[in-house]
């Protein structure tokens, strides 16, 4: 992606008089070509490495299992000396977990357990269940079952071989991944550098819960939730967050915050501010300190969105209706933090669902629409679809994704992408 596939705005050009229209695919594609990964890596335990993004490959110095072990608790046996149920055999050893036994006598079986080696000798394992300890012969048990070679016998290096890349560079790391990167002995892993991002809301309507009662609240005022919502997006993606609260809406302040924030933070990332009203003061501050593109993205809800260039730092200006917010965030913001972090695949997944409910006003919008799943497997729809309404987001567990023009039947197959997909 070349820097001309955006337009920026310099002081000394001509602002143009109204934002550019852009579909979200083409907004995401201009700001993913602009997401260079950060420089750095940390060294971290890795107890403390979930949902970070691997800055190198982890390849295994050894195989798991390291040897063939049981996966059940009963007898190891040779299959062969089997050949009618009921056999009674005599227990030669007892192997337990972290133990070695040896060779397997003929005529003999191993009392074994779950995970203890294989002895040699040995090749099927015959659950407890199947055998009986004869009470008339100590140290004699029947076999009941005719295992087949094999049988529940956990290979060595069946999980893992020696010399394989079991995580890759630019993996988000889950629970699972860090169990994965212990069992081949990985106490500290290599990790992209945490992104800094800076965040702060604008608007004099703005009050921070706590600080008025709800019943001293001056008209007008509402209380700042997009603050809440953004922070916790930005620390679940593993950002080291600055919080710099509610910026009043005059010139100076706006570009005192942006200039202080431009100092030692990656992304600059604000809500509220960056339609074209006479009271909106991003705009102008951002294109002062550095260059800005304003874009209307053909979405609904969300619309209004500002990508630029604050010094070094990557500036980023959300709408301030909370829905606006939170999915503008989710469907550009949260994939260009995941790219500097060195992610190579951000594409949001989603999943074919039926809609339980109509939609018969087609927009000239993409729409992302608040539902939640039902016992019918299918997707029911939250009334009110304003980009107001934040209960929308809570009550629903994800949107559906619906092209511009498209009304919704009843049955219909329609895209649905699960709020999980972004929270994770």
């Amino acid at each position: 992606m070349n820097a001309s596939a955006f337009t920026s705005t310099s002081p000394a050009a001509k602002p143009a008089t109204r934002p550019l229209l852009k579909a979200l695919d083409e907004a995401l594609a201009e700001l993913l070509g602009r997401a260079t990964p950060l420089a750095g890596s940390d060294t971290v335990s890795t107890f403390d490495a979930d949902g970070r993004v691997l800055a190198e490959d982890v390849v295994s110095a050894l195989q798991v299992p390291p040897e063939d072990n049981s996966a059940m608790d009963g007898y190891a046996v040779r299959a062969a000396e089997l050949a009618d149920e009921g056999v009674v055999l005599r227990v030669s050893q007892r192997i337990a977990a972290g133990s070695s036994g040896s060779a397997l006598e003929p005529g003999t079986v191993a009392r074994i357990f779950t995970g203890a080696p294989i002895p040699a000798g040995a090749d099927a394992v015959v659950m407890q269940e199947d055998c009986e300890p004869l009470a008339d012969r100590e140290g004699y048990v029947s076999v009941r079952q005719l295992p087949r070679p094999g049988q529940w016998i956990r290979r060595a290096g069946e999980d893992v071989t020696r010399g394989a890349t079991v995580l890759s560079k630019g993996e988000r790391l889950t629970p699972a991944a860090l169990g994965l990167a212990a069992s081949i002995g990985m106490d500290r892993l290599q990790v992209a550098r945490r992104p800094r991002v800076a965040l702060f809301s604008t608007g004099d309507e703005l009050v921070m819960p706590g600080e008025v009662a709800p019943a001293q609240m001056r008209p007008g005022a509402i209380y700042n939730s997009n603050r809440f919502f953004l922070r916790a997006l930005l620390l679940r993606l593993g950002c080291e967050v600055s919080d710099l609260g509610i910026v009043p809406d005059q010139r100076d302040a706006t570009l005192d915050a942006l200039r202080s924030a431009s100092q030692a933070h990656d992304l600059i990332l604000t809500s509220g501010g960056v339609s074209v009203g006479e009271e909106d003061h991003i705009k102008p501050a951002v294109q002062q300190l550095g260059s800005l593109d304003l874009w209307q993205i053909a979405m609904k809800p969300g619309k209004p969105f500002a990508y630029g260039r604050v010094g070094a730092a990557h500036f980023m200006g959300l709408p301030g209706n909370p829905v606006s917010s939170f999915l503008t965030f989710l469907l550009l913001v949260r994939p260009f933090l995941l790219r500097l972090q060195g992610v190579p695949d951000v594409a949001t997944k989603s999943i074919a669902a039926a809609a339980h409910f109509t939609w018969p006003r087609a927009d000239k919008r993409r729409e992302f629409l608040r539902v939640r799943r039902n016992a019918g497997g299918g997707l029911d729809l939250f009334p009110n679809q304003s980009s107001g309404v934040l209960t929308s987001a809570v009550w629903g567990d994800g949107v559906v994704d619906n092209p511009s023009g498209q009304t919704i039947a009843h049955g219909d197959t329609v895209r649905f992408i699960a709020f999980s997909e972004w929270l994770a």
